[in-house]
């Protein structure tokens, strides 16, 4: 049995600056420590640091209760709104947002003070188009699929930036930007998907067309792993989205020769090293 792991597989720049600068702050931190939302879209990772005593606030009406400590701003990024709340409120505010989600939050703030109105190509239910959104002066829109850029329409007279989420999928923002392209409107277009992502989906097309399974590792509402397995998936029908090694359920096959490994940008190396070794030895 061949085993192919993706040199870009785990812990992206924006998620592994996360982390850290959680353990950071339970090591010199003004407790008790809290993360606004998961640091991260990674189960395991948020158990660990639940384990060391940092809480997840899972709302805006768990920030406005609260009176001491710290708050780290997830990898995601959040809205203006909520950076202004904790300062009125006067409670540490520690930002760990992905600095090419922060980049974004400059371009549609910038963007919007010129009066274009803004277009993310996204998940509109993510937290990081959220976020987005709560950057905007001017209105927005998300659009996710074809269809949808198909029936995108504003104002004529109007003029659009058009950004994406970073994890979203190249191919298909591509094909979308295309399609709004052609509507007339007086449009800029800023690709926003993060190089590591675009590294990430083509090492996974690459790998995945030349193996006879494909396993993809990372959190069950991780953005970027459900494009990764997108992706493998329309290069290998006997493809698997795993979060952790027990929910592997590879068969033993003789047709199985090669198995490809990739993983989401916030899934922890020991966790890939498992499944590695794992399908190493069993088969």
């Amino acid at each position: 049995m061949e085993v192919i792991l993706a040199k870009t597989a785990g812990f992206c720049f924006g998620v592994q600056r996360a982390v850290d600068t959680v353990q950071t702050q339970i090591k010199e931190g003004t407790a008790p420590i809290y993360t606004y939302g998961p640091i991260v879209h990674n189960e395991a990772v948020v158990q660990e640091l639940e384990a060391q005593g940092v809480q997840v606030l899972r709302s805006k009406e768990e920030l406005l209760n609260l009176t001491e400590g710290t708050v780290i701003i997830r990898a995601h990024g959040v809205g203006k709104e909520i950076y202004d709340l904790l300062e009125k409120k006067g409670i540490n505010l520690v930002d760990a947002t992905c600095p090419f989600v922060r980049k974004i939050h400059r371009i549609v703030q910038k963007e919007g003070a010129l009066g274009r109105n803004i277009l993310i190509i996204g998940n509109a239910r993510h937290p990081e188009v959220e976020g987005i959104r709560g950057w905007c002066r001017t209105p927005s829109y998300v659009v996710e699929s074809v269809e949808e850029a198909q029936n995108f329409t504003m104002d004529p007279k109007g003029k659009l930036c058009v950004v994406s989420q970073t994890t979203f999928n190249y191919k298909k923002f591509k094909d979308m930007v295309e399609i709004i392209s052609k509507k007339g409107y007086d449009i800029i277009v800023l690709n926003t998907i993060c190089s590591a992502t675009e590294e990430r989906q083509t090492e996974a097309r690459r790998i995945a067309s030349r193996v006879d399974a494909m396993i993809v590792i990372g959190g069950s509402h991780s953005s970027n792993t459900q494009k990764l397995f997108e992706i493998c998936k329309k290069e290998c029908e006997n493809t698997y989205h795993i979060q952790e090694l027990e929910d592997l359920d590879l068969k033993s096959s003789q047709s199985i020769r090669c198995v490809g490994i990739t993983a989401g940008a916030s899934t922890p190396k020991k966790i890939i090293e498992e499944v590695q070794t794992h399908v190493g030895i069993k088969f």
